[in-house]
């Protein structure tokens, strides 16, 4: 599997799989041989978190399963890495170090490689997080950490404390990047960052819940920053046209989207067929040799382009 070496601040696989509605919504036995088949392939980076604060508070089991599904498949710990999250929503009432314990002992596993600290509702005590990041990185319990759908000012808040310190910074930040929502990482918010190779990019969310592909999903899905999903929706027959014109599945080229951008590192998705992480392998190849003539078929359907100063619409 095409890696992009050190993007997140270690090496690893392009592609990701993602937790949340991933393997509690398919059969444990087809959960194992997904996680089996996506190893052989080369997929070795998987997110995976405890569901269970703010509007994630939904008693999910994604993770218990994942790492039953690890262990039946056969799949030793030094195959695969993993990406933990650290909740801001009941910070600092539950501590790092607490959320760790109950996330690996859920898991079954001793460390992470990294960790996505999450969203929250005002802002957080910004050199607290970064001085407890650094205590666990410290201790051992993963290496390096990124940020998911923070403010930019915070952000920068976070990178400037943090070189101020001499402790760890982000190193990437996991943002909703696809096709359709661009703005956040190519735009003022973040994109110097990307641009100076400060930080690297996890596309997340990369088919709005599949609602890019032309799908309505029943499940819970993520957040409509600017309210533009209706717009999305009516763009899938567009994405779906121009897959056509590459010989592809609209999966392949949103994920080619994302991997042609040079500042991506990383793009996390979730599948619940053996089928859709086939299609989604692709992709990788798509990218590398047609990458500037994907993005470019598809820049008109950048949906948030008038975004504001203050990142609203």
């Amino acid at each position: 599997m095409y890696e992009k070496q050190d993007g997140l601040g270690f090496a690893t696989s392009a592609l990701s799989l993602g937790s949340w509605n991933t393997w509690d919504r398919m059969d444990f036995d087809d959960a194992v041989r997904l996680l089996r088949h996506a190893i052989d392939a080369g997929v070795t980076l998987f997110d995976v978190a405890h569901y269970d604060m703010g509007p994630h508070a939904e008693q999910s089991r994604t993770d218990i399963l994942f790492g039953e599904a690890v262990r039946t498949a056969g799949i030793a710990r030094d195959e695969y890495q993993l990406c933990g999250k650290l909740w801001l929503w009941d910070y600092p009432n539950v501590g790092f170090a607490q959320q760790l314990t109950t996330s690996f002992a859920r898991i079954g596993v001793e460390r992470a490689e990294a960790v996505v600290v999450g969203d929250y509702f005002a802002r957080p005590d910004i050199p607290r997080i970064v001085t407890e990041v650094a205590e666990q990185i410290r201790l051992g319990r993963f290496d390096v950490w990124g940020v998911n759908n923070w403010h930019a000012s915070d952000l920068d808040y976070a990178l400037k404390f943090a070189s101020r310190e001499g402790l760890p910074a982000p190193s990437f930040a996991q943002l909703k990047y696809s096709v359709a929502r661009r703005s956040m990482a190519e735009g003022p918010f973040y994109g110097a960052h990307f641009e100076n190779g400060r930080l690297a990019l996890q596309a997340s969310d990369v088919f709005e819940g599949g609602v890019l592909l032309g799908n309505t999903p029943s499940r819970k899905i993520g957040a409509d920053p600017g309210g533009i999903r209706e717009a999305i929706k009516a763009a899938a027959g567009g994405v779906a046209t121009v897959a056509a014109e590459f010989g592809v599945r609209p999966s392949q080229l949103a994920i080619a989207f994302c991997l042609a951008y040079a500042p991506v590192a990383n793009v996390l998705f979730g599948v619940s067929r053996l089928a859709q992480l086939e299609d989604n392998l692709g992709a990788v190849r798509l990218a590398t040799e047609h990458g500037a003539d994907v993005r470019a078929a598809l820049d008109g359907l950048w949906l948030d382009r008038a975004v504001a100063a203050d990142g609203t619409l």
